[in-house]
């Protein structure tokens, strides 16, 4: 009996209820609308689930959100709340969520490593954002190890083991040379996935002791290093030949786990001799066409984008002529979770009824879980209108309160999806987007289209009227639509007139006014007919229109549908086209186009031009080949070839081309050998020994070639010595032991014939030698062993074959391979000139010592230790190179106030000598950098409190701080400048005496001996009375800054251009304009407008070592601009000495010295006649100068010392005037000094004075407490795969 299958009652009615669900709203993207409907946040923008910093930079945790109100966002880190204002290193970006973490100013990268998540929230929900995994990366050195040397039998496999260090992420391996020139591989050599060099078998010339792994880490820009690798490889014989054996992987199977969408890579490296060569299957099935790929000589197999379908096991066989090998890898595709259907913003009006679905696929199936306003559904608060059913949100009859943000989380052991979607119960008016009283133009019978884009919540009604007071649209005659739009199929003349647009829902009703206008149809009256024209004569078609009165036409005329040729014969008039003297050029089809902004027709016409029947056509036409080639007057090195030329086709005959074929050397290739007039139907022809010779004639006229002529009969000429020698002989050693030969060979027809060898003679030049001598093959190189290191020898090559030799080479000079020199260079001496600046003498050395080409001279030199500090830090060289005949040059970019030590090494062609004793010498004080902050808080009705940092680099002690201020008006205008100075140990200040409720502007800058540096500039303004305005709540202990203002202008500057950036506050979408000058001049400033609303713009064109003054100002705001800022360019290339005694500073400063002497003797003088002594030493004590103290009170010293490693202040960049880059703009690692000024680098051009700006060789060395430790960092897996 058959069974009548039911439906559970619970899922009936759920079937039913989803059935009856009102679709949800939909919201036009109109910017207006958007702007004043009430919206629950939207996470727009956060950083990766799995972060990786640098360590070295500031840390940028992104979360922006859109909402209306405006989300508050919050933060928790590990689970717990974060508060953000109790780390005075973190802050948040202003109307957003980005947290920065200050890193560059003491902050530790490591202490803030863990899980961070956003929270964007405002009164209709919260979103969240993803869990972020920060963890900064390492790059930790290589563990040293002893590493004995490998020595291998030839033919053995060998694996040379990298096992990099543990870094995050995981490096890069690269093997390379001492050379750092990466290591060739093959089938037989080849670098593993996991970075160890595997040898299918060895072969005599992998002996080596270089063999480098390398591990490039490029979070952090490092590169680790390895230490070299010996491998020996010893002989005997016979080498025993081996069947393939799996070096890896091991085993006969392994099995392999991938993620589906990821790379999947396979590989089997096998040993044996001959070199296995590597095969890949998949065990029943096809290798997917499209994703495979095969790499490393086809040891790895590559499939991208995987999917479950490419699990199954993976066979790779390696075979060779004496058997095979294979392994078989199971390969199991799991899946993080991925999105089926992902919850969307729902849009509902008061009453209505929706859903939010959320699916999700994974493998392992993943498991859906809701959260309500970031808040586990279970234990969110109670909604009645809505109920959770798996991945279903069903809502009914929701009311305002119902809005939320509403996340589904879909999880399995490999990762997490999260969604956030809303739910916004709006209740709203009708509003109709289209603009009142439009017009809409129409040609009749068409169909016409009026807009009423409207919305409304609930669902507003649309209803059409036609006329102010007409009755509502209905009928056949009118298709309406659902976004409100009122379509007419065919508008006729009375369909014109006005349309109103009513939208009504429960909460009210409104009406729009639209206006139809109908237009007659544009037609060609009178169109363009066929026409026959005889070639030369005059052709005209017509176009005569008729268009509604208010259109304004435009006739197009086309021929064959392209733009009429350019060609004064062509004449268009109002109503025609005329074609005067008609060629065959202009058959084919023209057309007439006329458009309207409503409408375009168009009609054609075939023009087809023909000859005129009275005159034939002449024919001209390339001339046909030469034919009877005849070989007459048959000598060793000549021969006579005539021939009887073709019809020249109405056009005469130029010249004529002769060609010949070498049938014995380059068979069926044709060369050029000679040209002859038109008129010439013979000639005398030079022949080659050696060569089977075979002529052919090609004639020429005005229209072209004509086709090459039937071959002559071959000629084989008799052999001869050679007429010639090789060309470019050299002689350059590769080894300091040898000598390389090397020279052009004679191409075929030059060997006059068989069995051409070389002559290769040589002796040592300056030596009373007798010339030895060897007899090669036809090559291109002959190597002399054992010749002492770099002398030069007299190299020839002389060709023979076997009728003799070639005449007499000429001779040329060689040398022999070049050594490493063996002294330094002595007498090394230091002339500072100035803060920055060095100039380094030595003696060159001996020439024979240099065993090579001299190729000049290296300065390496690197600072000690910071003075004012008295600390160290980490070896950073840096290298200047020279050439062969300087012996000085300019050291610039130094730090002031700095210890430094320098040497000096010899360079040829082989390499470096030995470095010189190190030189130490000291560069003055110079001007600091400005304070590293200001900070004003704390305001009262008569005070300010001023924080401030001291400069970052002080450049020499410093003796004080100057501040200056001024109120400023309403009107822009400032008020009388105060000026205070500071004691330098002092860090803050508490003005008083202010007035209440006034803004004031400070600059602020340190001094040291030398002179004050650039200086800092800050606003702020004092609280109204009590009586007044009352104070805001929130961040009352702050200075709210006044807006709009340009603050912190800051300069980095080069030789003849300078980076120019700022920080704005203030409207958004605003023009800026930097000003600037040269400082200290009268001159009006130049003014440059930077492009859009950028913060920062590059000034070009500076001079040299010249203060420039700077401002920037914004466009619109009426005299508003930043304060005015200096900066010095660089100091002009180091080729540019200047002699000090010419320099007018220096002369002022003699005569000033001169003056003081002359005026101290007449004073003595007049002492000493009136008997009194000059008590100098009381003076002295008395006024002792407060400049001249030591550096420390307590004990004079300069301070103690820090370890080398420790001072991460040096790490920083030099900062000259006001040269100071903005950690916004500036990376720290490209902060330090450069030298890109003064040169191109070690392989660049030389400047004027012989010097070109080398690399740094240095390398930046970890602090201690970071160590190898940074290898062992813990790493949230949790956190990434898995939201809860």
């Amino acid at each position: 009996m058959m069974k009548k299958m039911s439906m559970p009652t619970s899922k009936t009615s759920l079937v039913l209820f989803l059935c009856q669900i009102i679709s949800a709203l939909d919201v036009p993207l109109d910017s207006k609308l958007l702007e004043e409907l009430s919206q629950p946040p939207t996470i727009t923008q956060q950083s990766p689930k799995d972060y990786i910093v640098d360590p070295r930079e500031n840390i940028v945790i992104q979360c922006e959100a859109k909402g209306k109100p405006p989300p508050s966002f919050s933060w928790t880190r590990n689970g717990t709340h974060f508060d953000i204002d109790k780390d005075a290193q973190v802050t948040m970006k202003p109307n957003s969520g980005t947290l920065v973490i200050n890193i560059m100013n003491g902050g530790k990268a490591e202490a803030y490593e863990g899980v961070y998540q956003c929270t964007a929230r405002n009164e209709r929900g919260a979103a969240i954002s993803n869990n972020i995994v920060i963890r900064p990366s390492r790059s930790p050195l290589w563990t040293k190890e002893k590493l004995e040397p490998n020595h291998v039998r030839e033919g053995d496999s060998l694996v040379l083991h990298c096992r990099p260090p543990v870094g995050l992420p995981p490096p890069i391996i690269f093997w390379m040379d001492n050379a750092f020139q990466r290591l060739p591989q093959s089938e037989r050599v080849s670098q593993g996935l996991n970075g160890d060099l595997y040898f299918s078998n060895v072969q005599p010339e992998d002996t080596r002791e270089d063999y480098i792994c390398y591990a490039r880490f490029n979070h952090t820009q490092t590169i680790q290093q390895k230490q070299p690798i010996s491998v020996k490889v010893f002989s005997t014989k016979p080498v025993t030949e081996r069947q393939p054996v799996l070096l890896t992987p091991t085993g006969s199977t392994s099995t392999k786990v991938e993620l589906r969408g990821n790379v999947l890579l396979l590989e089997c490296i096998a040993a044996g001799l001959p070199t296995p060569v590597i095969r890949w299957i998949k065990e029943g099935g096809e290798l997917p066409a499209n994703r495979t790929f095969f790499e490393n000589f086809r040891k790895t197999l590559k499939i991208i984008d995987v999917s479950e379908a490419d699990s199954g096991n993976y066979k790779c066989i390696a075979r060779n002529t004496l058997g095979s090998a294979h392994h078989v890898i199971s390969v199991t595709v799991k899946a993080a979770p991925y999105w089926i259907t992902a919850p969307r913003n729902l849009v509902l009006s008061p009453g209505e009824d929706g859903t939010l679905i959320c699916r999700a696929n994974g493998n392992p199936k993943p498991s859906i879980s809701w959260l309500a306003n970031g808040v586990p559904i279970a234990i969110a608060p109670e909604d009645p209108s809505r109920k959770v059913d798996g991945d279903t949100i069903i809502f009914s009859h929701v009311q305002e309160r119902s809005s939320a943000v509403y996340q589904c989380n879909a999880s399995n052991e490999y990762g997490y999806l999260l969604s956030n979607a809303f739910v916004n119960v709006l209740a709203e008016p009708p509003r109709i987007l289209t603009p009142a009283n439009k017009l809409y133009q129409v040609i009749a019978d068409s169909p016409a289209l009026l807009d009423c884009a409207y919305f409304g919540s609930p669902k507003p009604e649309i209803e059409w009227f036609k006329g102010v007071k007409g009755s509502i649209l209905r009928g056949n005659e009118y298709v309406f639509h659902d976004n409100g739009t009122l379509e007419i199929p065919v508008a006729q003349k009375n369909s014109a007139g006005t349309y109103t647009c009513v939208a009504r829902n429960e909460l009210g009703k409104i009406q729009n006014e639209v206006q139809l206008e109908i237009k007659d149809p544009t037609m060609i009256i009178k169109q363009p007919e066929y026409k026959v024209i005889q070639r030369y004569g005059q052709v005209s078609f017509e176009c005569i229109i008729k268009h509604d009165s208010t259109l304004l036409p435009t006739v197009t005329w086309l021929k064959d549908n392209d733009e009429l040729p350019d060609d004064d014969r062509f004449l268009v008039g109002k109503d025609n086209l005329t074609i005067m003297n008609v060629t065959d050029k202009d058959d084919g089809t023209y057309t007439c186009i006329v458009n309207t902004t409503l409408d375009s027709v168009s009609a054609s016409a075939v023009l087809t031009v023909v000859a005129a029947p009275p005159t034939p056509a002449i024919i001209y036409a390339r001339p046909n080949p030469p034919f009877d080639l005849e070989l007459t007057g048959q000598l060793e090195r000549s021969i006579d070839l005539s021939w009887i030329p073709g019809d020249e086709n109405n056009s005469p005959i130029t010249n004529f081309v002769i060609e010949y074929e070498d049938a014995l050397h380059e068979p069926g290739v044709w060369h050029y050998q000679t040209e002859v007039p038109g008129t010439q139907t013979t000639v005398h022809l030079k022949l080659s020994p050696y060569v089977n010779y075979s002529f052919r004639v090609i004639a020429v006229n005005k229209i072209g070639r004509s086709q090459p002529s039937e071959p002559s009969e071959q000629y084989l000429t008799k052999s001869a010595s050679p007429d010639e020698n090789p060309a470019n002989v050299q002689g350059i050693g590769s080894e300091p032991d040898n000598l390389v030969i090397t020279w052009e060979p004679l191409k075929g027809f030059q060997s006059n014939g068989p069995g051409l060898q070389y002559k290769v003679s040589w002796r040592q030049k300056d030596v009373d030698d007798e010339w030895t001598s060897v007899i090669v093959a036809n090559v291109s190189k002959y190597i002399v062993s054992g010749t002492p290191t770099f002398v030069p020898y007299e190299i020839k090559v002389q060709a023979l074959n076997d009728l003799g030799y070639a005449p007499e080479p000429s001779e040329v000079i060689g040398h022999s391979g070049e050594d490493l020199p063996m002294v330094a260079p002595g007498n090394v001496q230091v002339h500072v000139i100035n803060s920055t600046l060095a100039k380094v003498h030595w003696d060159p050395v001996p020439l024979k010592t240099v065993r090579g080409h001299l190729q000049g001279y290296k300065v390496y030199y690197w600072k000690v230790q910071s003075l004012s500090r008295r600390s160290r830090r980490h070896v950073e060289q840096k290298i200047l190179t020279f050439r062969g005949n300087k012996t000085f040059g300019m050291l610039p970019g130094l730090e002031p106030y700095s210890s430094y030590k320098l040497n000096v090494r010899v360079v040829n062609g082989k390499g470096e000598g030995p470095a010189s004793p190190d030189k130490v010498f000291r560069t003055p004080e110079g001007v600091p950098s400005s304070p590293s902050f200001l900070k004003i808080t704390n305001p009262t009705l008569d005070s300010l409190t001023l924080e401030w940092g001291s400069p970052t680099h002080p450049n020499g002690v410093l003796t004080s701080y100057t501040l200056k201020f001024q109120p400023i008006n309403n009107t822009h205008e400032l008020g009388p400048l105060v000026e205070i100075r500071i004691p330098a140990n002092e860090s803050s200040l508490i003005l008083k005496n202010l007035n209440y409720s006034t803004r004031y502007k400070f600059y602020f800058n340190a001094q040291t001996s030398v002179g004050s540096g650039s200086q800092i500039t800050e606003e702020a303004v004092t609280i109204m009375d009590e009586a007044g305005i009352l104070r805001p709540a929130v961040g009352a202990g702050k200075v709210q800054p006044l807006y709009p203002r340009i603050r912190n202008v800051t300069t980095a500057a080069a030789e003849t251009y300078a980076n120019i950036s700022w920080e704005y506050e203030g409207p958004d979408h605003v023009n800026f304009y930097v000003e600037y000058g040269v400082a200290g001049s009268k001159e009006d400033w130049k003014k440059e407008i930077v492009n859009g609303s950028r913060s920062f713009f590059v000034l070009k064109g500076l001079t040299p070592g010249t203060a420039y003054k700077v401002r920037v100002g914004a466009e619109g705001l009426s005299g508003f601009r930043s304060s005015e800022d200096v900066f010095e360019t660089g100091p002009a290339m180091a080729s540019r000495q200047v002699d000090i005694a010419t320099q007018g500073w220096f002369i002022g400063l003699m005569c000033a010295v001169a003056l003081l002497i002359l005026i101290l003797l007449i004073v003595c003088f007049i002492r000493r006649n009136k008997g009194g002594k000059y008590p100098v030493k009381e003076k002295e004590d008395a006024h002792a100068d407060p400049e001249i103290q030591p550096m420390k009170e307590d004990d004079g010293t300069f301070g103690e010392y820090r370890s080398l490693e420790s001072d991460a202040e040096d790490h920083k960049p030099l900062k000259k005037g006001s040269r100071t880059p903005s950690d916004r703009t500036v990376k720290k690692e490209d902060s330090d000094d450069s030298l890109v000024d003064y040169g191109e680098g070690v392989n660049g051009q030389f400047n004027e004075d012989g010097s070109f700006i080398g690399q740094y060789s240095g390398k930046k060395e970890k602090e201690p407490a970071e160590g190898n430790e940074s290898s062992e960092a813990p790493s949230p897996v949790n956190a990434m795969n898995s939201f809860v």
